[in-house]
């Protein structure tokens, strides 16, 4: 699938609102999406895969994207130059109705972004500290597949921002992302065994009051 001079020219967000509006039935693997951003930078398809994540009570497609977004992570991390997906997860795959929710749900939480963001503190952005934020966003993305709903939508917007940050060397963006996932990761780390405590603690209760004389 080329991509087209005109669509060179789109930002993210369109060129996602392009493919969703001209995709099949059972919409396209994460390769071919990749083939549609022409990309070959890391932070073009860690932004792309940090949409659906984004995108409060959407369930299914963050799920189908966590894994390849912590090996994104993992080779900016490793130092790699190209983004690459082994088959497992390259040909995982995103139907139209999930393109359509993403391209949606980007505008509609992340529209602003594209005339917010410009080149500034861009020794943030650097390669080294490429490698150093590969290492950061791979926990933000690990903490995705955290079974607790909600869990997504905020680690979903750190990795979009840092991303989107890295493609236009904004290293303001880059910060925010970062600070905005490890407030998450922190916060989950405090609170989540307590919220599982007390899940099991209500459910013992529950089940006292159900059976019990």
């Amino acid at each position: 699938m080329d991509v087209t001079n005109a669509e060179n020219e789109k930002t993210l967000l369109q060129i996602v609102e392009a493919m969703a509006a001209g995709a099949p039935e059972d919409g396209y693997t994460l390769r071919q999406i990749f083939d549609h951003l022409d990309e070959s930078a890391f932070g073009a398809g860690l932004f792309l895969l940090a949409l659906p994540c984004c995108i409060p009570f959407l369930y299914g497609v963050p799920q189908v994207v966590s894994l390849p977004m912590m090996a994104l992570a993992a080779q900016m991390a490793l130092g790699h130059e190209q983004p690459w997906l082994p088959d497992a997860l390259g040909n995982r795959r995103i139907d139209r109705k999930g393109l359509t929710a993403m391209a949606h749900g980007g505008r509609k939480w992340l529209g602003w972004i594209e005339t917010f963001s410009k080149p500034r503190f861009t020794m943030i952005t650097g390669p080294r500290s490429e490698r150093l934020l590969g290492f950061v966003l791979c926990i933000f993305c690990a903490s995705i597949l955290v079974p607790l709903p909600m869990t997504n939508t905020v680690p979903g917007f750190a990795v979009a921002l840092a991303a989107f940050g890295l493609i236009n060397r904004d290293g303001f963006l880059v910060i925010i992302g970062a600070i905005l996932g490890f407030v998450w990761v922190s916060s989950l780390l405090i609170l989540g065994p307590t919220a599982v405590l007390a899940a099991i603690h209500f459910g013992k209760d529950w089940l006292t009051g159900l059976f019990g004389s």
